[in-house]
């Protein structure tokens, strides 16, 4: 099984536009496509590597989220983990690649092959291409709307 999955969209908006809604975790559920986040504080925008936002799920539960690649306007990945408690080893990544300044190649990949707990392995097994697309996909809406 391939525990690296990638999906692929190019978007209609300048990258520090989508950049935005990304780096800021306030504005993650209203794209999720995993359906998987309720809400996020306002004022967490990520601006470094190093930086933990945090992020309450659709079922209630706080995730820490460990900020471990940036780079303003073109990527960014966390490790989210339960708070005060070890990463379990998965990774959210965007890159997104200007392809002029109106058009944008969003990547998004889930790395979970580095996962250690095996309570999450059947939820990381769940998660697909088309999960990341349906991300893509209101990325773009929101947009390019």
């Amino acid at each position: 099984m391939d525990t690296v999955v990638i999906a692929q969209r190019e978007i209609a908006a300048a990258s520090s536009r989508i950049f935005e809604l990304i780096a800021d975790p306030a504005q993650q559920p209203r794209w999720d496509g995993n359906d998987n986040l309720g809400e996020a504080q306002p004022g967490q925008r990520v601006r470094a590597v190093g930086e933990v936002f945090t992020t309450t799920l659709t079922r209630g539960s706080l995730r820490e989220n460990h900020v471990v690649e940036f780079e303003e306007g073109r990527r960014i990945a966390w490790r989210p983990s339960e708070p005060d408690r070890p990463q379990p080893g998965h990774l959210w990544r965007w890159e997104l690649e200007p392809v002029d300044a109106t058009r944008t190649l969003d990547t998004h990949t889930y790395d979970w092959s580095r996962l250690t707990d095996e309570n999450r392995l059947p939820r990381a097994r769940a998660t697909t291409a088309r999960n990341l697309r349906a991300s893509l996909d209101r990325l773009a809406q929101l947009v390019e709307g």
